[in-house]
């Protein structure tokens, strides 16, 4: 009888371990090969294009668009009670176009892409940036992100520094020519545009750029591939080069950092329907960058 009671025993501690959830509400966590990150959260007959958590990892922004690319929407869960929530759509989801999420590195703003209005002379009817600003814990209305020598072009996907700036990608209202820009901020408005250098804008259509907080490497997509840059201590970048083969397989872009460094997420196709079938991936930085940057954790303090 107390053999039997101490199996009982030991069954029920390893189920308890195997179901305990981590800080990301997952049982698993990946190493060097990528794992769907929480594919039960796509509804079907959608394709899902990015996943964002938030600085504080409670929140967890992710893209969803129909399959003919007519209609997208950003969807957000929270953490409740230790589970995530059911997901709802994100605060600023309108009738028109959301995409591209990202957080400055305190957790202060969310800035995004739409379609909607902006309601100013002279600037495109395309996608542009938006960004909310939280004051008292509560998002505030977002409000239209200007940048002055864009305003005619299609302008989406930022991802922002400690210091304020903002990378993005750019280009003509039909997506051609789409290329990685960066605009600094001054008083909290943003500068003329700069087009980063050849190094990264090598061919004719580099988008969804991701910047490290520090603005020591930059992660975007070159289609079909994710890539990296590395900038020195001059503000040189080197030669963007692509991330090994396990990241690259039916990848789709839009990655993104976590927070703590620890993980990188981005979108790629589904076994065995790639084309038709998308999930945000997540892989340890390790994968990412070896032993030649390995960001530590307080790198984004």
């Amino acid at each position: 009888m107390k053999a039997l009671f101490l199996l009982l025993s030991l069954a029920l501690s390893s189920c308890n371990e195997k179901s305990a959830l981590n800080e990301y509400l997952t049982e698993r966590t990946p190493d060097h090969i990528p794992l769907p990150y929480m594919p039960e959260l796509i509804p079907e007959g959608v394709l899902i294009h990015s996943g964002v958590l938030s600085p504080d990892l409670n929140e967890y922004y992710f893209t969803i668009s129909d399959k003919s690319f007519r209609k997208f929407d950003v969807k957000r869960v929270r953490k409740e009670n230790g589970r995530w929530s059911t997901s709802r759509k994100a605060f600023f989801n309108t009738t028109y176009n959301e995409h591209g999420t990202s957080f400055s590195p305190d957790g202060n703003h969310i800035y995004f892409s739409s379609t909607r209005p902006v309601g100013i002379e002279g600037v495109s009817k395309t996608w542009h940036i938006w960004r909310s600003e939280k004051i008292d814990g509560q998002w505030a209305e977002p409000e239209f992100v200007d940048i002055p020598d864009l305003r005619d072009k299609l302008v989406s996907h930022p991802s922002i520094t400690k210091d304020g700036a903002m990378y993005f990608h750019a280009g003509s209202t039909d997506y051609s020519g789409l290329h990685i820009y960066y605009a600094k901020q001054e008083n909290g408005e943003f500068t003329d545009a700069i087009k980063l250098p050849s190094q990264i804008n090598f061919k004719n259509k580099q988008n969804t750029p991701y910047i490290s907080p520090d603005e020591s490497y930059l992660l975007f997509e070159s289609t079909p591939d994710l890539y990296i840059s590395y900038r020195d201590k001059n503000g040189r970048w080197s030669e963007a080069k692509p991330l090994n083969e396990r990241i690259n397989k039916h990848g789709k872009g839009n990655p993104h950092i976590t927070r703590d460094n620890k993980y990188l997420f981005y979108v790629a196709g589904l076994e065995p329907n790639p084309d038709e079938n998308w999930s945000v991936y997540w892989v340890s930085t390790q994968a990412v960058f070896g032993n030649y940057h390995q960001p530590s954790p307080d790198a984004n303090q």
